[in-house]
């Protein structure tokens, strides 16, 4: 069953200006290390920056909280696993929202899709429950 879906588009030129006028004070602020050091590796950070944003957002959204009640930037961290395949990692009042919006005996599924094309990136997230397997047997 569906829980949330949140959408957001974020402009890779407003990620530029504010990385040039904060600086580290900024990255520090929204990204883990991991996101940092995923966009240090990237021809142009901004846009892995931007991307990452664009997902937190996008998450926050389907939480249904937005960054507020104990939802903080850096407790949703955007990950790949080896094959590409972005996913959400989530920690603090992210994690105990989310857990209050999944019904007993199921777990939570965050499905992560981002994309861009300069000037614009975007990410879509939607959190499922599925039933846990055990249950399914009953």
């Amino acid at each position: 069953m569906i829980i949330g879906i949140g959408t957001d588009l974020c402009d890779i030129r407003r990620i530029e200006k504010t990385l040039k006028q904060f600086g580290d004070r900024f990255v520090h602020r929204l990204y883990s290390d991991y996101e940092q050091a995923k966009a240090a590796r990237r021809a142009n950070p901004a846009s892995s920056f931007a991307q990452s944003f664009a997902a937190k957002e996008a998450c926050s959204k389907a939480l249904g909280t937005g960054f507020r009640d104990g939802v903080f930037w850096r407790d949703l961290v955007v990950k790949n696993l080896p094959s590409g395949k972005p996913y959400m990692e989530i920690t603090g009042g992210a994690l105990t929202r989310l857990n209050s919006l999944i019904p007993e005996g199921y777990e939570a599924k965050i499905d992560v899709s981002q994309t861009d094309e300069y000037p614009m990136a975007h990410a879509i997230v939607i959190i499922s429950a599925d039933l846990i397997p055990e249950k399914r047997d009953q």
